[in-house]
């Protein structure tokens, strides 16, 4: 067995190497074929420089500039935020033909996933009812019919949480509280299942989303959230919905079924609006949603799961709680997922562009038309200029979680990053909150914001999300299975419970990138198909935040 690896230079072009463990100062590392003798501590996940960097000097990763030298760096140090800042390459119009050489997808030319087919030529992955609000007045009557339906038709959450606490009552009345932990510890170990109902058995939830939006902001953001909701009712995970309006609110059911009729001129699907301002009474509105619905479900019940292509899989490509791994394991993972799935015609949406930033260049070069690149191009200008009107910048896009784990610049993040969108060509530009119909690696205008991205990409159409993480987060979303892959193995382990994926044997030499993306493209059928719940969905994770543009990076 080969030797573990203990750093890593990641492009010839690269001045920094990253190392994959904690290694002490004096100590000699060999690097391609060189040896460096480090003048400082450098933690695992860090970079620490090949050679004297003077002041101004470019430090590159990926083969790109992350940022620039603002104190003399010796060969051997460690890279930080004291001596390294924030620097961007600029970016220019596309100049000269892209050529992609695919990889070999002969191995899934004939596989099929099974799910659910929609009349607009769509096919789910789940089959869910969605009941939302057109404005943040109405989360209260979402969450009775929630609390209805759930309980009754076998939807809601086990009750862990609450048995603990009877259980510590109970303790606490017999004067035993001395054993609250050993109860604790018993309960802890309940083995946690997706709740099904007995009685709608081909339907996977019925999901109720609520916001804070709708009202009292710009007439933009009210727009934004119709084409949001739209995009979730278009979706094709989405069987039929139930709608709820105030009546007064900036974003309107004229302006929700304007939404939806441009994404699909035929729509089908059932669509119950109540608005509470027509109604007679509260308690009348809400026990006539509670009936329409429950037969539109009932309906909804008689679809089933039919064998599809996967072309016919959309793959939302998202990280969050990056660490110093993620550009190096997870992220070209599902990168390598993405080509695969491009290479079967299948779409991939790769979004956050305030971590793209400094690789805009090779996504303008990559991008199949003039058209294409234009506009992600006026985009990222857009947004830039927006963030810097509020007194921000992409510059202040790395959390400190991000810096901890060795992703000091936003540049340096946003180089990892990139790699979610693998070597494909960039097929189509998406503004928020547009939805996604060109087959290939389609681009998405979102915030870095785990949730906000998440909700955008689905929002256009992802079937299946792939978020990356190297800190642990427990995202997930109403309607499409998020898959958690981490970009290291201690994490994996520690987090087992909301993490799907280990790709830390990437990190080790254990496996490739490519072998590590057909793993996940082989995990994705069985999740496309129902066999497989991620565990976002065990666990209830049903993540929901609509974008405020120019607000959230």
């Amino acid at each position: 067995m080969a030797e573990p690896r203990n750093v890593l230079k990641l492009d010839a072009r690269d001045n920094v190497a990253i190392a994959l463990k904690s290694l002490p100062a004096a100590a000699r590392v060999p690097v391609n074929g060189t040896e460096v003798d480090l003048a400082t501590d450098v933690p695992a996940k860090y970079k620490f420089a090949l050679k004297d960097l003077s002041v101004g000097d470019a430090v590159v990763m990926y083969g790109v500039m992350v940022g620039k030298a603002m104190a003399p760096i010796r060969r051997g140090e460690v890279i930080t935020v004291r001596n390294l800042h924030h620097e961007a390459s600029p970016f220019h119009e596309k100049t000269g033909e892209f050529h992609w050489k695919a990889p070999d997808v002969s191995r899934w030319r004939g596989t099929t996933f099974l799910g659910y087919h929609r009349f607009d030529g769509q096919v789910g992955t789940r089959n869910h009812w969605l009941v939302v609000p057109l404005v943040f007045c109405e989360n209260r009557n979402i969450l009775m019919m929630k609390q209805a339906f759930e309980e009754e038709l076998g939807f809601a959450q086990p009750p862990v949480y609450r048995q603990q606490v009877a259980e510590l009552a109970r303790l606490y009345r017999e004067g035993k509280l001395d054993q609250a932990q050993e109860q604790s510890a018993k309960l802890a170990q309940q083995k946690k299942t997706l709740p099904r109902s007995s009685l709608f058995k081909n339907i996977d939830g019925i999901q109720f989303l609520t916001h804070e939006a709708g009202c009292g902001s710009t007439r933009e953001d009210a727009n934004n959230l119709c084409g949001l909701l739209a995009g979730y009712i278009h979706h094709p995970n989405v069987a039929g919905a139930t709608v709820f309006s105030l009546g007064c609110q900036h974003s309107q059911t004229a302006i929700l079924r304007e939404q939806i009729r441009q994404r699909d001129p035929n729509f089908d699907k059932p669509l119950i609006v109540f608005e509470q301002q027509q109604s007679a009474s509260e308690f009348a509105m809400l026990s006539d949603a509670i009936r329409k619905t429950f037969l539109g479900m009932a309906e909804a019940n008689k679809n089933e799961r039919a064998p599809a292509p996967l072309s016919k899989l959309v793959l939302g490509l998202k990280c969050g709680g990056s660490d110093g791994f993620s550009g190096i394991s997870a992220n070209p993972a599902i990168g390598h997922t993405a080509d695969l799935l491009a290479a079967l015609g299948g779409r991939g949406i790769l979004s956050e562009f305030p971590e793209l930033c400094g690789v805009e260049q090779d996504l303008i070069n990559r991008s199949v038309s003039r058209e294409v690149s234009d506009r992600f191009m006026k985009l990222m200008e857009e947004y830039a200029a927006r963030a810097k009107a509020v007194g921000s910048g992409f510059d202040m896009n790395p959390s400190p979680g991000n810096i901890r784990d060795g992703l000091i610049t936003d540049a340096m993040k946003s180089a990892g990053a990139e790699k979610k969108g693998g070597t494909s060509p960039v097929t189509a530009v998406l503004d928020y909150p547009e939805y996604s119909s060109v087959p290939g690696l389609n681009l998405q205008c979102t915030p870095g914001n785990d949730v906000e991205c998440v909700t955008a990409q689905v929002g256009a159409g992802a079937s299946v999300v792939l978020f990356t993480t190297g800190l642990g987060t427990p995202t997930g979303n109403p309607i499409a299975p998020v898959v958690k892959i981490s970009t290291n193995s201690d994490m994996a382990h520690r987090m087992g419970d909301i993490i799907d994926i280990d790709a830390g044997p990437v990190v080790s030499g254990e496996t490739t990138i490519d072998e590590m993306g057909a793993t996940i493209l082989d995990f994705v059928v069985g999740v496309a198909s129902g066999a497989t719940h991620t565990k976002a969905e065990i666990l209830g994770q049903r993540d929901f935040i609509p974008w405020k543009r120019g607000v959230s990076l």
